[in-house]
């Protein structure tokens, strides 16, 4: 029996050689990526790129081994012959580094936690409500905000903290969340206007409050951009100098890029001090980014199947 009378046999509804014959898809696949190319020239250019934050990292980790006098000459490029390790253990000693690292993660955690919940939730409120007037006047609002240079406000800001006893840690979290929420929800508006509304109407039909369909069904879905805010809320409260140094009354409750300063005085700075304290503080934040790359990867998979 030949190959094509046993196919017929097993799948009769495959007869005629015109069937037979007929192209698989598996194969227009196989094709298709047989006639991907990759462009060598543009992959290396950006590896290159890349690979340059190692330039100013290699100068850190150089200068905070050095002596003060090796630190003071050259170009700060030349790798130390006798690294001084004990830089780290006085930097650690001189900034007080548990209590300024405490202060600065109360601050940044609850400053993240905040941007997430209320930006999400003024985002989620205007979007879903574009057909009142006074929501469409809100977005215009928190639009224009964003123009305002944060200069212009900081002495009033500095004067209400004090009356309501915010000039302490939680009030410099409070006043993070509250500037952030211009920016932040920006960012959830456009990306809300995506989703589509049968989403809701369904949870609705299964009797589901207005609360329960943002926590259960909308929030979820902004996994992808809760991971965008929340890296540029941890920047910008972990690496905050101007708040925490205006706001804070207690010298004991001063965060990490405050206390740095205490390295660079009037007419000298002890450099290897100064860069060891800047790698003890930049720790933290390598490994936020390397925890929240992988959380970005898997919003991004949850969002692309809502």
């Amino acid at each position: 029996m030949t190959t094509a009378s046993k196919v017929t046999a097993l799948r009769p509804e495959l007869h005629g050689p015109a069937k037979l014959d007929a192209p698989r898809p598996v194969r227009t696949r196989r094709i298709n990526r047989e006639g991907y190319k990759i462009n060598w020239w543009m992959t290396s250019l950006l590896l290159v790129a890349s690979l340059t934050i190692l330039v100013p990292l290699y100068f850190t980790i150089s200068m905070a081994l050095k002596s003060p006098e090796q630190a003071a000459s050259g170009t700060g490029f030349a790798w130390p012959t006798d690294p001084h390790w004990e830089n780290f253990a006085q930097a650690f000693e001189l900034t007080n580094y548990p209590a300024a690292f405490m202060s600065t993660a109360f601050i940044t955690v609850i400053s993240v936690l905040g941007a997430l919940a209320a930006s999400s939730m003024v985002a989620y409120a205007i979007v879903r409500n574009w057909d009142k007037k006074f929501f469409r006047l809100s977005y215009i609002y928190f639009l224009s905000a964003m123009f305002v240079p944060f200069p212009v406000v900081i002495l009033p800001l500095i004067k209400q903290t004090a009356m309501f006893g915010l000039d302490n840690p939680l009030g410099v979290a409070f006043i993070h969340i509250v500037g952030g929420i211009s920016f932040n929800s920006l960012l959830f508006i456009a990306f809300l206007r995506s989703i589509p509304v049968e989403l809701e109407e369904a949870a609705r039909l299964d009797g589901a409050s207005t609360w329960q369909t943002f926590r259960k069904v909308i929030f979820p879905l902004l996994a992808p951009m809760s991971a965008t805010v929340g890296i540029f809320a941890f920047l910008g409260s972990w690496n905050d100098f101007l708040l925490p140094q205006m706001l804070i009354a207690d010298p004991a409750l001063q965060t990490l890029p405050v206390v740095q300063q205490l390295f660079q005085g009037q007419f000298n700075t002890n450099y290897s001090l100064a860069f060891a304290s800047y790698l003890m503080a930049l720790a933290p934040t390598l490994l936020v980014y390397l925890f929240a790359q992988r959380w970005i990867m898997s919003g991004v998979m949850r969002g692309a199947v809502k």
